[in-house]
This record gives structure tokens, sequence and C-alpha cells, in this order.
């Protein structure tokens, strides 16, 4: 008889593993150092764009008719590194979760030596981000109080689909702007390579997020899908709220009060948002995590 404490080899492994493993092997294949990757050194060109200007939230308001090309352009560096900043701020919060998911599994399997990976991952992407706003010449962007504070609660008690989903949705609105914006030749080279790196690793996350988030469901009952389905739309509502703080106008040299009035009717970058977000509608309906109460925060947030 064999011994009951022979560890399984991979081909033992059970099939959920299988994502897991694929992940690992395009990790292998292709990764980026982003301090070797990134043009830290030369010096910030002012006559590039920080982001596409289309996804300014000024964009199409009578405020962006008035403004110089100069000051479009420093705007549009400042949200920049606003949303990145807002990418470490969840980042981090996501790290901890992954981690937290996978503190008692085996750590010979593909999962959590993927998860690990991620996290690794994760952890240049912050700095990257952190390297690259500074370098836009913008201060540290934090979101409002309440939301970090939301925040902290999150990363300690989400688990299961809640935090898979909630990490689905941050990565999913980020990806189809920086697609955008890593294209653009009317942005800056250094930040189009931020983007480029960001876009490639998180597709490999998004990809490990929505199979988890439809594993932890799998014979879920309504009123779990319905509280995580709440909680899901809050963080979400939260995340996409804090990517332009309010201090991006004033640090623009703008008039902060009209800036912010006009960014909150502005129709066009709603319609961004709802577009860049039509795709994780489609996954979060089809896992039965659009319910009523949950609509009413994306909707708010314009993600639908």
């Amino acid at each position: 008889m064999a011994s009951s404490t022979v560890r399984p080899t991979p081909q033992d492994r059970p099939e959920e593993d299988d994502v897991a493993r694929r992940l690992l092997h395009s990790a292998a294949v292709l990764a980026y150092d982003p301090a070797t990757e990134v043009d830290w050194d030369t010096p910030l060109d002012r006559d590039f764009h920080g982001a596409s200007p289309e996804w300014c939230s000024l964009y199409g308001t009578p405020y962006w008719q008035e403004l110089t090309d100069a000051q479009r352009k420093q705007l549009t560096r400042q949200e920049a590194a606003s949303v990145a900043s807002t990418g470490i701020w969840f980042e981090m919060i996501l790290q901890q979760m992954v981690l937290r998911d996978v503190y008692m599994k085996d750590p010979t399997s593909a999962e959590v030596q993927w998860a690990l990976t991620e996290i690794a991952e994760e952890c240049r992407h912050s700095i990257m981000f952190a390297r690259g706003a500074e370098k836009l010449g913008a201060p540290a962007y934090r979101p409002k109080r309440f939301a970090m504070e939301l925040g902290r609660a999150f990363k300690t008690l989400a688990f299961g689909e809640a935090a898979y989903a909630a990490i689905l949705v941050a990565e999913e609105v980020l990806d189809v702007m920086q697609r955008d914006w890593m294209r653009d030749e009317r942005v800056v080279p250094f930040v189009r390579t931020i983007n480029n790196i960001h876009v490639v690793e998180e597709s490999r996350h998004m990809k490990f997020a929505r199979d988890q988030t439809s594993k932890r469901l799998s014979g879920a009952g309504r009123l779990r899908r319905q509280i995580n389905a709440l909680v899901v739309a809050i963080a979400s509502y939260y995340i996409v709220t804090s990517m332009v703080n309010p201090k991006v106008y004033a640090n623009a040299g703008l008039d902060e009060k009209r800036a912010l009035a006009e960014a909150k009717a502005n129709e066009h970058h709603k319609s961004m948002m709802r577009s860049s977000c039509s795709g994780l509608m489609e996954f979060l309906a089809s896992s039965r995590l659009l319910t009523r109460p949950a609509l009413a925060f994306y909707k708010r947030a314009h993600l639908i």
C-alpha cells in the first residue's frame, strides 16, 4: 500500500490547478522588471500628455475648451498620477487579501505558487506606479479618509468571491483605459511603457480573479450571492470614485471648485467609464452578482 504521506505529483493535482499552471507558465515566459524596462532617467517632456485626453475628467466640458494646450497636458499628467496612486492603494489591499486567502493552503500547489507570483508582480507594479507619479511631478494622492478606512476593513474581512470579484473590478476598469493610453503617441513614452507592462501582467491577474470568482460561487445560495454582490458593488464604487482626486485640478493650476462641478456633470466621461465596463458587467451578470442593490452603486459610479 502506498504511504498516505506521499505528496501528489503535478500530474495528480486536481483540474482546478490547470488555470494556475498556465498562468505560471505565462509569467515565466512574459514578465517585466520595471526598474530596467522603464526609462526613468530621461527628464519629463512636458510636450506630452500623461494620459489620453479623451479619458480626462474634464474632456468635452466648457472648461476644457478654455484651457490652453499646456494646461490640458498638465491636467492629464496629474490625473494619470492620481489613477496610479489609487492603483497603489488597491494593489496593497489586493496583496493582503490574496496572501490571506492562501495562508493555510498547500504551498506546493500551482494555485498557491501563482498567488505568490501575482503578489510579487503587484508589488513591482506599486513601486512602478509610485516612481511614475513622482516623475510626472505629482504629490502622493490619497483617497478620502472614509474610503481608506473602508479599505482597511475590506482587506481584513473580505474573502472568497467577494475578494476576487472586487479585485476583478479594479483591474478591469484600469485595463481598458490603460490599453488606450499605451497606444496613444500623445502620451509621454515612459507612461506608455508603464501601461504596457501593467496591461500585459494584469491580464493574468484578471483571468485568475474571474476563475476564482466563478469557483467560489459554485453552489452558492441566494443569500450569499445577495450579500457578496452588495459588498463588491460598494467596494467598486469607492475604488472608481477615488481614481481622480479633487486636488488634481488645483495642482494643474485650475479653479478646483469649478473643475469639480463640471467633472461631476461630464456626460462624456461617464460614457467612457460605462463603455470600459461592459465586459465586466456581463461577467457579473452571468455570475448573478448584479442584484438590484448592487446595481444602484454601479449606476452611481457610472459603470452601468
